[in-house]
């Protein structure tokens, strides 16, 4: 069973920058699309990025473009979420998920991941 672990996140001022990692000890990252999904204190779950299998394709969520960077580390076995210039409203859980395809036009919608990770905190606050 495919199983997700999350790391890197933490408390940061606004403006500050964290690098999230996604890994799946046992599994090879790359046979996967990996989604970053993120939940507020109160709001529902919601579609951050999201990366192909091979790399060659990202999506981002509006309010995150521009700052935010999905990217794969193959040798590692990892997916990278690097936030950047962060908000306070960026503050919340992260998961990172994994789905067999790549869910072009639904990447967003949590239904299409079939595994996910725990969740890791992310708190923007001076």
């Amino acid at each position: 069973q495919l199983q997700l672990v999350e790391s890197g996140g933490g408390l940061v001022q606004p403006g500050g920058s964290l690098r999230l990692s996604c890994t799946a000890p046992g599994f090879t990252l790359d046979d996967y699309s990996i989604g970053w999904f993120r939940q507020a204190p109160g709001k529902e779950r919601e579609g951050v990025s999201c990366i192909n299998k091979s790399g060659s394709m990202r999506n981002y969520l509006d309010a995150v473009k521009g700052r935010f960077t999905i990217s794969r580390g193959n040798a590692e076995n990892m997916v990278y979420l690097q936030l950047n210039s962060l908000k306070p409203e960026d503050t919340g859980v992260y998961y990172c998920a994994a789905s067999q395809f790549y869910p072009v036009s639904f990447w967003q919608d949590e239904y299409e991941y079939d595994h996910w990770g725990q969740g890791i905190q992310v708190t923007v606050s001076s």
